[in-house]
């Protein structure tokens, strides 16, 4: 799943990428709305986490201009302890959410999950195909009753792979979902993490072909028996 924080506060910033990527998301990092509104316009996110306070653009006025232009990714606000009218008037212009500074992690990471839940296609919050099981509260992997120790790139592009089913991904579309603005790799590298990721579903008991590669195209999951 792939955040964008628009945040202005370097060192604030730094540290919840940080932590966001330590619970398996994507970050990228905009420190002035418009940079925040270019973003969403150029590339697909999950979240948004919008600073209200902000240079250029503050993030009332980016979240009621994504609103207007038909964005519906949720948005998760911060405000600082002292605007309570920061909060009601971010609520208001479309805004799902909002969590107070100085920031508690695991309330935020709390937060993120309900959104991402909400704004899921995915009834469910277990994603599954058949025997395999992605637990995106958790991230456990298990097919059947056994579990898979994924890399945290082999998990990101397992989650990218459940949400999407029979849906073909290119190369460029992984990437752009799986790596951050800062570290793209080459399209090579997405065949590598997939060669390993059916190594570890095959010792699983997986089918060999349980993810699919589309000539020319990409990769997507494979409709075998039992599975969505």
């Amino acid at each position: 799943m792939k955040i964008l924080l628009v945040e202005d506060d370097v060192r604030l910033a730094e540290t919840l990428a940080e932590a966001l990527t330590d619970q398996h998301y994507v970050v990228d990092v905009a420190t002035d709305g418009e940079v925040g509104w270019h973003q969403v316009k150029t590339l697909d996110y999950d979240l948004l986490l919008l600073d209200v306070m902000l240079p250029e653009l503050d993030g009332i006025s980016l979240c009621h201009r994504l609103r207007s232009h038909g964005y519906n990714l949720p948005i998760l606000m911060l405000t600082a302890c002292d605007t309570i009218t920061d909060e009601i008037t971010g609520l208001d212009v479309g805004a799902d959410d909002y969590v107070v500074k100085p920031v508690e992690l695991q309330k935020l990471f709390a937060r993120i999950r309900a959104l991402l839940r909400r704004g899921s296609a995915i009834s469910s919050p277990i994603l599954e195909w058949g025997d395999l099981r992605l637990n995106p509260s958790t991230y456990e992997v298990s097919y059947g009753s056994i579990p898979i120790h994924l890399t945290p790139k082999e998990y990101a592009l397992l989650e990218l792979l459940l949400r999407n089913g029979r849906r073909v991904l290119s190369r460029g579309v992984m990437i752009e979902h799986v790596w951050s603005l800062e570290s793209p790799p080459e399209e090579h590298a997405v065949k590598v993490h997939i060669r390993s990721l059916r190594q570890k579903l095959k010792a699983a008991g997986a089918p060999e072909e349980l993810i699919e590669t589309v000539h020319s195209r990409g990769y997507r999951l494979n409709q075998l028996d039992g599975s969505n």
